[in-house]
């Protein structure tokens, strides 16, 4: 199979992410980290880990990157695809997305010097992110919030 150009497609590689949530004074509230290159907003994701689950691994992503641990859900909420730049060239990446609701978030945690994190209502959220899947995603999810907030 080919793509526009002359080479072959890449297969895509998997990665998983936790979207943490909570309800805040606000409402409900998703949050972000900031890329350590980039800079841009992202949710925290990483490669599988070997002798975790896919949401587990997740969880440990959110811990490392964000600071935040909780109860993570065991089936995703969707997909998303994006190209990951690597020192090799880019690579299509396929992420399962598992949602965190974050029961604490740490002062201190391990990636603290590397990432910004900000809490914000899924439609601003969705608005910062630059890959369309995630953010259509993010606002899905904001919008089943709005509707469970609605009957409850």
């Amino acid at each position: 199979m080919k793509d526009q150009g002359s080479r072959l497609e890449q297969p895509y590689r998997a990665q998983v992410a936790a979207l943490p949530c909570r309800r805040g004074v606000n409402g409900f509230e998703v949050l972000l980290i900031s890329s350590r290159e980039t800079r841009r907003w992202i949710v925290p994701k990483g490669w599988p880990m070997k002798g975790r689950k896919d949401h587990q691994a997740a969880a440990q992503e959110a811990l490392e990157e964000a600071g935040v641990s909780g109860k993570v859900h065991k089936h995703p909420i969707g997909a998303y695809t994006y190209q990951k730049r690597l020192e090799t060239g880019v690579q299509p990446c396929r992420v399962m997305v598992y949602l965190l609701d974050v029961e604490k978030e740490r002062i201190a945690w391990q990636e603290r010097d590397q990432r910004r994190r900000a809490w914000m209502s899924p439609e601003v959220a969705a608005e910062q992110i630059s890959e369309p899947g995630l953010a259509r995603l993010i606002r899905e999810l904001g919008q089943k919030q709005d509707v469970a907030k609605d009957v409850a």
